[in-house]
């Protein structure tokens, strides 16, 4: 879901999807994952990890459960931060933005390509809710499992998708002494002003 852009050195989002694409080729393990901080409009902020799955001009897109934390978070304060690690290449990328749902289409298009195992898993849980137990978890799993048997799994209605809209994206690469290089871009209109950062 990486779309193909134009390969610009002033265009953040096309220098994120080549960092995304290196770090790939050199296998680093879990090189979708961002850690995301969402706030729940009191003050209190929390982080979690969770997969990147699309990339294009508009944004950055992660799927969840909606009725989650991090869903409620986001519907009730839409805007959050994220940042990537690739330890290997020495890279950092931290972004801001606003939060806005996919549509139903782009949810459906995602659903359809995930395990089917995954599928199942996310139709069986509802994510960040109290459990009693494991057990009983892995009887709703099982259930639908049995329900669904030789059917398509459906997208359940709250499993969707979030888009971060950047408004501004930072790259850091280690350099020897903690001379590290940092960049930012902020968001001006269609483009993007760019700056440098002290380490």
């Amino acid at each position: 879901m990486i779309a193909g852009m134009a390969r610009s050195s002033h265009d953040p989002i096309a220098k994120f999807i080549r960092w995304l694409e290196d770090a790939r080729r050199v296998k680093i393990p879990n090189y979708e994952a961002m850690a995301l901080a969402t706030e729940a409009g009191s003050g209190k902020i929390s982080v979690r990890f969770v997969l990147l799955k699309g990339i294009d001009k508009r944004g950055f897109v992660f799927f969840t459960d909606a009725r989650s934390r991090k869903g409620r978070e986001l519907r009730d304060n839409p805007r959050a931060s994220f940042a990537h690690y690739w330890q290997p290449k020495g890279r950092q990328v931290r972004v801001e933005g606003r939060i806005e749902e996919v549509t139903p289409a782009e949810a459906d298009a995602y659903w359809t390509i995930r395990p089917r195992q995954s599928q199942l898993a996310a139709s069986a849980s509802h994510q960040s809710a109290r459990l009693r137990s494991r057990a009983e978890l892995l009887e709703r799993f099982a259930r639908l499992a049995k329900k669904f048997k030789g059917r398509e799994v459906p997208r359940p209605s709250y499993w969707t998708g979030f888009r971060v809209r950047p408004d501004s994206i930072e790259f850091w690469t280690h350099r020897e002494d903690r001379l590290h290089d940092r960049e930012i871009y902020f968001r001006r209109g269609r483009g993007w002003r760019r700056d440098l950062l002290q380490p």
